[in-house]
């Protein structure tokens, strides 16, 4: 079309799209936990288009931030769906998130020469959480105001400069306007836009050099017969699960909307009233289990911290040469292991820690078992290459100048 060449002489549109969406290469055997990476990318784009709606009409003061809350919900035309739309979403966004990350985990995305992507992906998730930490303050509720006020105080531990950094992040000596304002500040412009839209690119650019890893942990030759275009077979792929995916989300929406909210979050913030029992999102519940297994609160900040930080180190830490988990037999059972020990971790995250668990133990005692069989996966992966035998495949023909890695 006279037109589309017009713009390509001006534009290279034509190229980019060819280039990294309908001819992107991609290896033909990505099974379907390779879709949570679209699903991720759809969920953020609901994210930004109703977290703008929203911004519209709420009011980021102490004073009238729950009852514009309860405006939207209730006055405003389609006000709750939107709002349900961007509460529920967070979940969608972190639910598909794990699961990217877990699959990563299984097959060594995070290898040779992924690193940079890996890295880039932990960045983002980092982000996620500093984004939904400080949009869960805004409906300006009870467990919003003591939330934020218990992980603020973490800041606290901060060597020499806890303290000052506390009151730094809080705009004040408590949890107060001033901290509703910048979070707000924060959650709509600089993080959403600024931080996670620059990290999302640079993710897909370093993807897109580096290419898809697949279950096999194959680096194939681009041009080679186990590759095929993104479009039309993946793009028709990722359009399918994400229509179920979010059938499941509308189901939530419609049917059970407070299936993640917390009861307790429907009262105005009380500085004077705390809850019985204080939990973050479901999350982050994992890594407020680590946080609380150790009683000391330098100690708990220092393992929660430190159990984000370690993923960085993964590409050092596994040294086999064999990419994916499912040629190697002693790290399929440990990575089992520790995919549960992290949903346990979550289930005594939401419990008090006086309470006693499915296991007769106490969930403080639990909670102490299971940070340390946590970061004793990450303590066996690098003795892990003496110890096993990889089972590489036998009975298939790899297509000529491909090789396992």
């Amino acid at each position: 079309m006279a037109y589309l060449d017009w713009i390509d002489k001006r534009l290279p549109a034509s190229e980019f799209v060819q280039k990294h969406v309908t001819g992107y290469p991609t290896p033909k055997n990505l099974n379907y936990l390779w879709n949570f990476g679209s699903l991720l990318g759809t969920f953020f784009v609901i994210q930004v288009l109703t977290g703008v709606w929203l911004a519209m009409y709420y009011k980021p003061d102490t004073a009238l931030a729950f009852d514009s809350v309860q405006h939207i919900m209730r006055d405003v035309n389609y006000g709750w769906l939107m709002r349900y739309l961007h509460a529920i979403g967070a979940t969608g966004i972190f639910f598909s998130m794990y699961i990217h990350m877990a699959r990563g985990l299984y097959y060594g995305s995070f290898k040779s020469p992924r690193e940079l992507l890996w890295w880039i992906g932990l960045l983002i998730f980092l982000a996620f959480m500093a984004e939904a930490f400080m949009g869960y303050l805004l409906p300006w509720g009870q467990m919003s105001f003591w939330g934020a006020t218990v992980i603020t105080n973490l800041f606290s531990t901060v060597p020499l400069y806890g303290p000052e950094l506390t009151v730094w992040i809080r705009g004040d000596f408590a949890i107060g306007d001033a901290t509703l304002t910048r979070f707000y500040s924060f959650h709509t412009t600089i993080f959403p836009f600024a931080i996670i839209g620059l990290l999302v690119i640079m993710h897909l650019s370093a993807l897109h050099r580096v290419g898809s890893n697949n279950p096999d942990g194959i680096e194939y030759d681009k041009k080679g017969p186990a590759m095929v275009p993104f479009s039309p077979y993946f793009i028709t792929k990722d359009a399918w699960f994400i229509a179920l995916a979010l059938t499941v989300f509308f189901y939530f929406i419609f049917f059970w909307p407070d299936a993640f909210i917390e009861p307790v979050n429907n009262e105005p913030a009380n500085p004077l009233k705390t809850p019985l029992h204080i939990v973050p999102e479901w999350y982050f519940l994992s890594f407020y289990a680590i946080l609380r297994s150790i009683p000391d609160k330098l100690g708990g900040a220092i393992a929660m911290g430190g159990s984000i930080f370690i993923l960085f180190l993964l590409p050092y830490i596994d040294r086999s040469a064999v990419k994916s988990t499912r040629y190697r037999p002693i790290k399929k059972i440990l990575i089992w292991v520790f995919f549960i020990d992290f949903i346990l971790l979550g289930y005594v995250g939401m419990n008090a820690p006086d309470a006693t668990s499915f296991v007769g133990l106490k969930m403080a005692n639990l909670g102490v078992i299971l940070t340390i069989i946590y970061f004793l996966f990450f303590a066996l992966l690098p003795v892990l290459p003496y110890l096993e035998k990889p089972k590489l495949p036998t009975d298939r023909e790899l297509p000529k100048g491909d090789q396992l890695a």
